[in-house]
């Protein structure tokens, strides 16, 4: 008998595994294409993308001459209906971007940048907007908006932009 139960024991084990085995490669059953899932996983539902903060703002950037960080004539004008804009968010936080063109070191459009968000934001408070609600920020030449290499790319470049937060 202490020879034939071996043997069986093997054979179980054996058959165990493989019934384990077919059970686990039976084939999952998918929903057709037509019929979309419509429960996600907790957690994973979802979620509309929020506009850019600028689109919702309205408010539009500014441009600069070659080199300069002052206020050019059209973009007081800019600026003046930017302020307007921004009254009408009184609890809204706005940080100014000072952008660059690509010419020159990166330490000095970097210094340049800040140069033109400081005179944007200085150049806001002048019309009455709260110091306490503006930050500025630049980037130099990194965030470009225009990637070519000629005057009409980098005259886009030369920016400061706008975003609000709330």
């Amino acid at each position: 008998m202490k020879g034939t139960v071996r043997p069986l024991v093997v054979c179980c084990i054996l058959a165990l595994g493989l019934l384990l085995v077919i059970g686990g490669c039976a084939k999952k059953q998918q929903v057709p294409a037509e019929q979309p899932v419509t429960t996600a996983p907790r957690g994973m539902e979802e979620v509309a993308p929020a506009p850019a903060p600028e689109a919702v703002s309205g408010l539009e950037d500014i441009y600069f001459d070659f080199d300069k960080s002052t206020i050019r004539a059209d973009a007081r004008e800019v600026l003046s209906k930017n302020y307007e804009a921004a009254k009408g968010m009184p609890s809204a936080k706005l940080l100014v971007e000072g952008h660059c063109d690509e010419r020159g070191t990166n330490a000095y459009n970097m210094a340049l940048g800040q140069r033109r968000a400081d005179a944007t934001k200085d150049y806001l408070v002048s019309l009455g907007m709260d110091t306490g609600l503006l930050s500025t920020i630049s980037y130099g030449e990194e965030k470009p908006e225009c990637t070519e290499s000629n005057e009409d790319c980098w005259a886009k470049n030369r920016r400061a932009h706008f975003v609000i937060s709330e």
